[in-house]
C-alpha cells in the first residue's frame, strides 16, 4: 500500500463465481499469491456465485452440464438437494482448498484510469491499483425487465426469475409467464402443478430441438455469440440460436397443454394482459422470465462499450483496454466456457505483467515467478470433466442452469 492509502498489486479479480474462481486458480498456478499479488473481490455474502440465489426447487439433479472447477471434481452430490446448497458448498470447499482468500462482501463501485499505468478499482473496502483486471461479474445482478404500456397499473404481483421463490407460492393463482427460454419453461412446468391457471407468452415461436446436440451445431451456436462480441454488440441469448431441448418432461408438458404459447401481449391492464385484437387474460401474477444482461456498469468510466452497446473483446481481452479481461461474458457464459476463459485470461495477463515488470513505476515487487508442479488431482492442469471430454474427442456440452441455455464446445 502506498502513502495515499491505495493498495497496489498486480491483478484484481471481480467476482467469485465459476469464472472468477477459475481465474484465481490459474493465477495461483502461475505463481501469484493471493493478497500479495492479486485479490478476489465478491459482493455476495457467501461462496456460491449466482447459484446461491437460485430457487429451492432447482435441485442439483435438474442442473445438466455443470462442469467442475479446474483441479477439483464435484462428486457424490445428492440430486434431490437444492443446487444452491450443493454448488455453494462446493465453491466454499474449492476456495479453502486452494487458499484463494476471497474478500466478501465487497462492492465494487467503479473502475477508472489510475496513475502510473495502473487501473483504479474503487470498492467498499478501499481502493486498489492493479496493473490488470479480470472481470467475472456475470449477469445475475442485472435482470432484464421489458417495459410495456400499462405496466405500472397492474394490481397484481410482478416478479423476475431473479426473485422466483419456487412454485408453491403461486397456489390457486392465475400466472402469466413471459419468456421463451429455459427458465420460462422450467417455471411453467413447476407452477402449473399449483396454480389455478397458467399462460405462456413469448415474442417469437419457441423452437424445440429433438435429438442430440452435435459438434457442428455447438460450434455454430458459439460462433454466433462470439461474432457479436467481436463486433461490439451485446451478447445474444444462446437459446435464441439453439432452441429448447426436448426432454421427457417438456414433452409431457406440451401434451398436457402447459406449454401452449401465446404471442406477446400489447399492453398490461390493471387486472391482466391484453392484445390489440381484443383478446385479454386475467392474471394475479406476471412472472418475467426474460433473462439477464452483463453486470458491467462499474466498468463505465473506462469507456469500453462500442457504438452497438457491447464491449468488443478478442478472446477475453477488451479491445479498448488490454488490461481488462472479461470472463463469463458472451461465449464464455457457461460453466466449462468460464473455466477456459479463466485460463485464457490469466495467460494474457501474465504476458502483460512480464512485459511491464521492468518498465512501470511503482510496480508490485515479488519473487521471480516459476511454474508450479501440477497437483496429482490436476491432470494436464484442467478439470477432470474437461479431460474426459478431450479423451473422448471434441464434444458439445449443453447446460440448462435455470437462467438460460448455455453451450460450450470442448476440445477446440
Amino acid at each position: 500500500m502506498n502513502i495515499s492509502g491505495v493498495r497496489e498489486l498486480d491483478v484484481v479479480v471481480i467476482g467469485a463465481g465459476q469464472a472468477g474462481l477459475s481465474a484465481a486458480h490459474h493465477l495461483r498456478r502461475a505463481g501469484l499469491e493471493p493478497d500479495r499479488d492479486f485479490v478476489v473481490l465478491d459482493h455476495a455474502p457467501r461462496p456460491g456465485g449466482a447459484w446461491q440465489f437460485r430457487w429451492p426447487s432447482l435441485t442439483y439433479g435438474k442442473v445438466h452440464g455443470m462442469h467442475a472447477l479446474p483441479g477439483m471434481e464435484l462428486t457424490g452430490a445428492d440430486p434431490d438437494r437444492p443446487s444452491s446448497e450443493v454448488i455453494g458448498a462446493y465453491f466454499a470447499a474449492y476456495e479453502d482448498r486452494f487458499g484463494l482468500r476471497v474478500h466478501r462482501p465487497v462492492e465494487v463501485s467503479a473502475v477508472r484510469e489510475g496513475s502510473g499505468g495502473r487501473l483504479r478499482v474503487e470498492t467498499s473496502e478501499g481502493v486498489y491499483a492493479p496493473r490488470a483486471l479480470i472481470n467475472a461479474t456475470g449477469t445475475w445482478d442485472r435482470p432484464f425487465w421489458p417495459r410495456y404500456p400499462g405496466q405500472e397499473t397492474f394490481r397484481g404481483r410482478q416478479l423476475h426469475t431473479a426473485d422466483y421463490p419456487g412454485p408453491e407460492e403461486f397456489a390457486g393463482q392465475r400466472v402469466v409467464v413471459v419468456g421463451g427460454g429455459a427458465s420460462g419453461t422450467q417455471h411453467l412446468m413447476e407452477i402449473a402443478e399449483f396454480a389455478a391457471d397458467t399462460f405462456w407468452v413469448t415474442r417469437g415461436e419457441p423452437v424445440f430441438r429433438e435429438g442430440p446436440f452435435t459438434e457442428e451445431w455447438g460450434r455454430a451456436a458459439v460462433a454466433m455469440v462470439e461474432e457479436r462480441v467481436r463486433n461490439g454488440l451485446p451478447p445474444k441469448s444462446v437459446v435464441s440460436v439453439t432452441g429448447l431441448p426436448m426432454t421427457d418432461a417438456v414433452r409431457r408438458a406440451r401434451e398436457q397443454g402447459v406449454l401452449d404459447r401465446l404471442p406477446m401481449f400489447d399492453r398490461i391492464t390493471p387486472t391482466g394482459v391484453a392484445w390489440d385484437d381484443g383478446r385479454a387474460v386475467e392474471a394475479d401474477v406476471i412472472l418475467w422470465a426474460t433473462g439477464f444482461r452483463p453486470a458491467v456498469d462499474h466498468l463505465a468510466p473506462l469507456r469500453l462499450r462500442e457504438a452497438g452497446g457491447g464491449i468488443r473483446a478478442e478472446d477475453t481481452r477488451a479491445v479498448r483496454d488490454g488490461r481488462v479481461h472479461l470472463v463469463g461474458y458472451g461465449p464464455s457464459a457457461s460453466t466449462i466456457g468460464a473455466n477456459r476463459a479463466g485460463r485464457t485470461a490469466v495467460r494474457s495477463v501474465m504476458r502483460l505483467l512480464d512485459a511491464t515488470d521492468g518498465g512501470r513505476p511503482g510496480r508490485t515487487e515479488r519473487p521471480e515467478r516459476s511454474k508450479q508442479p501440477k497437483r496429482p488431482e490436476e491432470p494436464g492442469g484442467t478439470a477432470g470433466g474437461e479431460q474426459v471430454n478431450r479423451a473422448a474427442g471434441k464434444a458439445v456440452t449443453v447446460a440448462v442452469a435455470g437462467e438460460g441455455l448455455t453451450v460450450a464446445v470442448t476440445g477446440v
